[in-house]
């Protein structure tokens, strides 16, 4: 019975010490909860605050930003305009290169066949 006695002993002292460890740590955690608490409320203050300042300071660079894409979309503008003159410009004279040549070929072809035939005239006439 002596064995039986000192595991009981043993396992029963083993048991306490676990329920007095929880009990510890369970206080120690409340303790550490408290503690952290106004360190929390800063972080929090902290991070709102500088929120807000970042706010202020992109404030004047988003309103810049948006001046700037004005100023370039006016100044893009411009240039869409001249540039689509221009390519007009380009289209018309094309035509006009285009048509021009076609009318010497015209007439080119005009005269070759011309040219051609007087023999094939003269020949006839002989006969």
């Amino acid at each position: 019975m002596g064995v039986s006695s000192f595991f009981k002993n043993l396992f029963g002292s083993t048991k306490e010490s676990v329920n007095e460890l929880a009990n510890n740590a369970e206080s120690t955690f409340e303790q550490a909860k408290e503690a952290a608490a106004p360190y929390i409320e800063k972080a929090e203050t902290f991070a709102e605050e500088t929120i807000a300042k970042a706010k202020e300071a992109s404030e004047p660079i988003i309103e810049s930003a948006a001046e700037y894409a004005h100023q370039a979309k006016e100044v893009v503008s411009e240039y869409v305009e001249k540039a689509s003159d221009k390519i007009s410009d380009v289209i018309e004279t094309v035509k006009e290169k285009t048509a021009q040549t076609a009318d010497e070929t015209k007439s080119i072809v005009s005269e070759t066949v011309a040219d051609v035939s007087e023999p094939a005239i003269e020949d006839d006439d002989k006969e």
